[in-house]
């Protein structure tokens, strides 16, 4: 009997995952518990096993699809054994209650996404009749939509049916769309419809298409970018900024190290220290190691520090659990080993899971001051910029250079209000200034 492979789920809020690569070939022999696919969540990729022996066939989610969890993307057969006639175990995502038909013959041959396969069936929508937009020429859900739109609503004479995409392109390039001619389904104008067209006059009425690298928007890149703009629409935001004179954290830093250098210690990096001494803060401000579920407030239990980490690809959030409760020594180790193995790309999941706080360093880089969003469903994320040297008027009114670093706290005011906010900012400007607790 043929083995389903499906799209695993491994985290528990993951709704998708992204195919990476394929290290076996459709026809090719595997091996139960043998690695041939790689799959990224919102947060890393991972090897995924063969669940069985046989013949690897099937194959009906390709590199840079974004499949949902549950859904079956192949199968392992035994020696002579067919495919299938229905995709089974497939997740319908709009959760319809129609059955889904059988497949018509030749159907399986046309190229779609899992997603807008079922979805078709389900909705009785021939695909041979439905006009692919997505990579390599596959058919999505998009599609299928568009052309039961079209059976819904004919367009009246003398509208423009366009979708989207296209209507911006062409705002963007002061074209008209009356003039361009739709190759999709019911005549319906697509983005290469824009790009391509070309007037009858020969004049130039679109501006030219920027020429450069098409990068698509998958993977990690894309989480990002649908986790900010969902944490940035929908959480209200308040930032708090300080000045932090740092002589004493340099100070207590240098002497650390020096000793740690005698011992053959690992060195104690500013990151570690700002994990340190913010853990030791929240255990005074539970209302910013919390998080807002539905319309509960959940004050965590465990206080884990998630350290943003920039990668050419994207940013990833190791996370060092129960800070609180562990000396600077072994937040150090663990940083530098998380951060180290985030840039080599070799975190696990449990890595970069259950963080309830981030704390996100551009010092490195130079920048003095910016805001962070927030990381959902953290209620706060603070932005570490550069130490630069700085005049200052001390408390006797004498003027000294001091070493300056600026903090800004970002947080979800639906949780936490101004006065907390700047409370749990003093506290940690103070424990910055004097670092004399950290090793507790």
């Amino acid at each position: 009997m043929a083995i389903e492979m499906i799209m695993p789920k491994v985290d528990m809020d993951q709704e998708t995952g992204t195919v990476v690569e394929w290290l076996k070939s459709r026809g090719q022999q595997v091996e139960e518990g043998e690695t041939i696919l790689v799959i990224e969540t919102d947060k890393i990729a991972i090897d995924v096993e063969a669940p069985g022996t046989g013949i690897l066939d099937g194959i009906s989610a390709h590199p840079g699809d974004v499949v949902p969890i549950g859904t079956v993307i192949a199968y392992i057969l035994a020696e002579g054994e067919k495919l299938p006639e229905i995709p089974a175990g497939v997740e319908e995502v709009n959760n319809a209650l129609t059955p889904s038909p059988t497949l018509q013959p030749g159907i399986r041959d046309i190229p779609a996404t899992p997603v807008a396969r079922n979805f078709a069936a389900a909705r009785g929508v021939d695909l041979s009749t439905v006009h692919p937009t997505g990579k390599g020429g596959k058919i999505t859900k998009a599609d299928v939509v568009a052309v039961l739109a079209q059976r819904e609503s004919p367009a009246a004479p003398g509208k423009i049916v366009a979708t989207p995409a296209a209507r911006k392109t062409a705002r963007l390039q002061g074209l008209d769309l009356g003039l361009v001619k739709g190759s999709g389904p019911g005549g319906r104008i697509q983005v290469k419809d824009v790009e391509r067209y070309q007037p009858q006059d020969g004049s130039q009425a679109t501006r030219p298409i920027p020429e450069g690298d098409k990068i698509p928007l998958i993977g990690m890149r894309r989480t990002i970018a649908e986790r900010l703009m969902a944490s940035y629409h929908s959480i209200p935001h308040i930032q708090f900024t300080v000045r932090v004179d740092m002589t004493k954290f340099i100070k207590a830093r240098d002497e650390y190290n020096a000793v740690a250098l005698e011992r053959r210690d690992e060195k104690l990096s500013v990151t570690a220290m700002l994990v340190k001494l913010t853990a030791m803060v929240l255990t005074e401000h539970p209302w910013f190691n919390s998080s807002l579920i539905d319309d509960t407030i959940i004050h965590h239990k465990d206080i884990n520090i998630g350290v943003a980490v920039a990668l050419d690809k994207g940013l990833i959030v190791p996370v060092v659990k129960n800070a609180d409760q562990k000396g600077i020594n072994q937040i150090a180790s663990e940083v530098n080993d998380l951060i180290t193995r985030a840039r080599q790309e070799n975190l696990n999941n449990a890595d970069v899971k259950g963080s309830t706080f981030t704390i996100t360093n551009l010092g490195p880089f130079g920048v003095e001051q910016f805001n962070a969003i927030i990381n959902p469903p953290e209620a706060g994320i603070l932005a570490v910029g550069a130490t630069t040297s700085e005049v200052v008027a001390l408390p006797d009114g004498a003027i000294a250079v001091r070493p300056i670093m600026r903090l800004t706290l970002s947080a979800d005011h639906r949780i936490i209000d101004g006065a907390i906010a700047a409370s749990f900012l003093s506290d940690l400007k103070a424990g910055l200034e004097s670092p004399i607790h950290m090793n507790s």
